[in-house]
């Protein structure tokens, strides 16, 4: 299959590459969380990009998402947001999709322009997906997905999955994926997990409180964070907002011994 891009991505700084089971799981949460954690952990400068957006609002200036404001706060960075997220659309549906009805392509290029940008800006990055993995993000091409992005960005992945009903078979799916693509897998980050449904509770919820050890039994990768549930009045990061005990219990991970070097992966399959 041919690349996405016109010549192979050139980054040099290591970084991750934050992915989901699907949309709405947390990616953005735990994203700005690990960039928190890591200007914590280490005197580092934070690049983020979340290279495409849908679903953004429409301001004087244009286009802005609110992933992207959040990302940006969150790493402290003096990056543009058109920078940090150079693709941006306002229907809230997959990138492809977004770009045939909106007669918008995909621009490629400009993307691997941002990134080589934040590349030599910061000394980690940290790139953001959309939705899942098998999402199309290219309108032109509909085997393109976000499989594909990150594929040729090299970067090892974090996975974050729900700890509710239903992630078994949603993150098992993800990860056999991402191996059959060659991908590296940095780890789980379960997000959501509600201590007071787990066992010995008089609420108890069985799939809250099972799925993390039948997570790490079917993975075989690591668990690199159990993330509470908060109320949502308190996680709205694009305004600033998230809760120190999701900050704290991402923290538990130095983020800089699971980052690698990019290492793109060749185009074909």
């Amino acid at each position: 299959m041919r690349s996405m891009f016109s010549r192979p991505l050139r980054l040099t700084k290591p970084g991750l590459f934050i992915t989901a089971t699907d949309t709405g799981v947390g990616k953005t949460v735990i994203t700005c969380a690990i960039a928190a954690a890591l200007r914590r952990q280490a005197a580092v400068r934070v690049g983020v990009c979340k290279p495409l957006a849908t679903g953004c609002r429409r301001d004087r200036e244009g286009l802005v998402s609110e992933d992207a404001e959040a990302l940006a706060h969150f790493a402290q960075t003096a990056a543009p947001l058109d920078v940090i997220n150079p693709v941006r659309y306002l229907p809230a549906v997959a990138p492809a999709v977004a770009a045939e009805v909106t007669g918008e392509p995909v621009d490629f290029d400009n993307i691997a322009r941002c990134l080589a940008v934040l590349d030599d800006a910061n000394d980690v990055l940290l790139i953001e997906g959309v939705g899942g993995v098998k999402v199309p993000i290219d309108g032109t091409n509909p085997h393109h997905t976000v499989l594909d992005l990150i594929r040729a960005v090299g970067f090892p992945v974090v996975v974050v999955t729900r700890a509710t009903l239903g992630t078994l078979n949603h993150t098992a799916l993800t990860l056999d994926a991402l191996r059959q693509s060659g991908c590296e897998i940095a780890g789980i980050v379960i997000n959501g997990f509600d201590a007071d449904s787990s066992a010995g509770t008089p609420t108890r919820d069985l799939a809250m409180s099972t799925n993390r050890p039948w997570l790490q039994k079917m993975s075989r990768v690591p668990i690199l964070a159990t993330v509470p549930v908060q109320p949502s009045s308190s996680v709205v990061p694009h305004r600033g907002l998230l809760p120190e005990a999701i900050i704290d219990a991402v923290a538990l991970t130095y983020w800089t011994d699971v980052m690698r070097p990019s290492q793109p992966l060749d185009a074909g399959r």
